[in-house]
């Protein structure tokens, strides 16, 4: 009897000793949760900052360099170029092409100036003032006028801070004056609004007293704020809070938002302003959260089954507990958080149901055995269903480093998404895929990039498109040995369509004959404007006599058309020679037009 009670003592003493084990081992654990919680949080933070920063930078570098292709293109029309020689200010109209970035672009405040060759104002397209010399106020034109180079940076000028980008305008290899266009921080502060960051663009109040006109009349303190959409609440956040304590930090989280500042450079390097964005902490994707609490979850889990079976139910109830605490985490996130194995999904959150509208539960995704990949476009640049000889999943775990991203046709609408994926179980073959939308960013820079490479007019390729495909077409011959030909066009006595008709008919001219020659083209074929009324046909696969055969038919079809008012066209046509450079065959083509021209026009000559 006096063994079976010591015996009985003894078990409750291994039960006493177990439950202050776990107990202790639970405190610790939970401590260790908390604290890497509160790291990745930290983390989550410092990337997202990162990020803002790295996408601000980078929609002001395609902004600089949209802005420099407007004004190139503006540019290299030579009627411009003559008119601003004579200081002919009644041909300079651009109120309609202003109108149409406005309309068909983000850009909403585009302005232009246009100078002499000493820095006087020839014209500016938001006033009708002009005449001022700013020789002695900006550095950057005395820059230009040394140089003879083209300028593009973020000056905080009269009016604003604002992007500006200046080309220098030769004639006959003189310098002659410069072309200013004039872009704002407005269309990026929208798009930032369309992704739930809020944005304020701050002009250095060093540089308050050369604003004599300022465009948005909006300050805080002493400071000048350059962007009209800037909204009032965080103005009044950083007024009450004193906006200079965000202006040099990294970022800060305050009262429910990660504050980033970014600082604006002008010319020389200096800090002239700084773009201050804001972001509430509840939009924040904490991927690496989400997956850390996921794979933590499933060990707990796993962990408390095999102390089910030793503790009995209390265990169990706190097992599921803990478990019914992780998926909470999970389906709180904004982001797509699949459980696949490298064929079908097996888990999902509650986010994936808001994409996939098809699917009311898990059970009904197994039962129908879909794969993600079942939803992937094939298009370079985008995840596919095998990728170098691996399976999507699979290389993505091995891909980790790299940016990778899907391009998703969800019943007829396009979506983009970033996604990663982390082995959850070797065993099983489990796979967590996280998913995070970036549609809005992949259609704001393919906006950008057809804008960079379009001519405005007449909706064809631009003299900067035409060099990329000309560099690419003579790489493509020289590897495979294929015939290449050049054709270069441009109207005869276009300057007496535009002095006897205007310039409004000239523009309808060189739109509506493009558009013609456009539909008598292969698919392949390049069509490019590279000058006011000179245009270019890049011909793959085509040797010289067939390139001439085209040419003659585009001749001869805009001949007989009489659109809008008869003209003929002038063509030099030529093969590409191997070895030879793109500068030397575009001279052969124009000396081969430039004959055309000397024998009387309206011909073909080959060379």
């Amino acid at each position: 009897m006096k063994y079976k009670i010591k015996k009985q003592y003894r078990f409750y003493g291994f039960v006493l000793a177990g439950l202050t084990l776990f107990l202790y081992l639970a405190f610790w654990y939970v401590d260790f949760l908390k604290l890497q919680r509160e790291a990745l949080e930290e983390e989550s933070y410092r990337k997202t900052s990162l990020e803002m920063q790295s996408n601000l930078e980078q929609m002001i570098l395609v902004k600089q360099k949209s802005t420099t292709a407007i004004a190139l293109a503006i540019a290299d029309n030579r009627e411009f170029v003559k008119n601003v020689a004579a200081k002919n200010s009644d041909a300079f109209h651009y109120s309609a092409l202003i109108e149409s970035f406005r309309t068909h672009t983000l850009y909403q405040n585009i302005w232009i100036q246009i100078m002499d060759a000493e820095a006087n104002v020839l014209y500016r397209s938001w006033t009708k003032e002009s005449g001022e010399n700013l020789l002695g106020i900006r550095k950057d034109l005395q820059e230009v006028i040394e140089k003879q180079s083209v300028i593009s940076s973020i000056n905080p000028g009269r009016h604003n801070l604002s992007l500006r980008a200046i080309v220098p305008l030769m004639l006959d290899g003189k310098f002659i004056g410069m072309l200013e266009v004039i872009s704002h921080f407005n269309s990026i502060s929208k798009s930032f609004a369309q992704t739930d960051i809020e944005s304020v663009v701050v002009l250095k109040k060093e540089f308050r007293e050369q604003l004599i006109h300022p465009m948005t009349r909006l300050f805080i303190g002493e400071y000048y704020i350059a962007n009209q959409d800037a909204p009032h609440p965080l103005m009044e956040f950083l007024y009450k809070h004193g906006i200079e304590n965000y202006l040099n930090d990294g970022y800060r989280v305050e009262t429910g938002k990660i504050i980033v500042s970014y600082p604006l450079r002008g010319l020389d390097g200096e800090d002239v302003g700084y773009y201050v964005m804001a972001k509430e902490v509840s939009d924040i994707s904490h991927s690496d959260l989400d997956l850390y609490m996921f794979k933590w979850s499933a060990f707990t889990i796993i962990v408390l089954m095999g102390i089910v079976i030793v503790w009995s139910g209390f265990l169990y109830y706190a097992k599921a507990r803990d478990k019914n605490y992780y998926l909470n985490v999970i389906n709180t996130s904004n982001n797509i958080i699949i459980i696949n194995d490298t064929t079908k999904i097996v888990e999902v959150n509650n986010t994936f149901f808001k994409f996939f509208k098809e699917f009311e539960s898990i059970e009904h995704i197994k039962k129908r055995k879909v794969c993600l990949c079942d939803y992937f476009i094939q298009e370079e640049g985008y995840l596919d269903a095998v990728n170098a000889g691996m399976n999507w999943v699979e290389y993505l775990v091995q891909h980790k480093s790299e940016e990778n991203k899907v391009k998703l046709n969800l019943y007829g609408e396009i979506r983009y998404f970033s996604i990663s994926a982390s082995i959850v179980s070797e065993e099983l073959g489990h796979f967590a895929v996280i998913m995070s939308e970036i549609t809005q960013q992949e259609n704001y820079k393919r906006e950008l990039e057809y804008l960079s490479t379009t001519d405005a007019l007449t909706r064809i390729g631009n003299r900067r498109y035409f060099q990329m495909k000309l560099q690419e077409e003579i790489a493509r011959s020289k590897r495979y040995k294929t015939p290449l030909s050049m054709i270069l066009f441009d109207i005869d006595f276009f300057k007496q369509v535009n002095d006897q008709f205007g310039h409004d008919v000239g523009d309808q001219v060189l739109a509506e004959y493009a558009d013609m020659i456009h539909d008598l083209l292969r698919e392949n074929d390049v069509f490019c404007r590279i000058g006011g009324e000179e245009f270019v046909i890049i011909s793959p696969h085509t040797a010289l006599e067939d390139a001439r055969v085209v040419a003659e038919k585009v001749r001869h079809v805009v001949k007989e058309s009489k659109r809008i008012v008869p003209i003929t066209m002038s063509f030099g046509v030529v093969e590409y020679r191997m070895s030879e450079s793109l500068e030397s065959m575009f001279k052969r083509a124009d000396q081969m037009l430039y004959t055309a021209k000397e024998h009387g026009r309206d011909r073909v000559v080959c060379e």
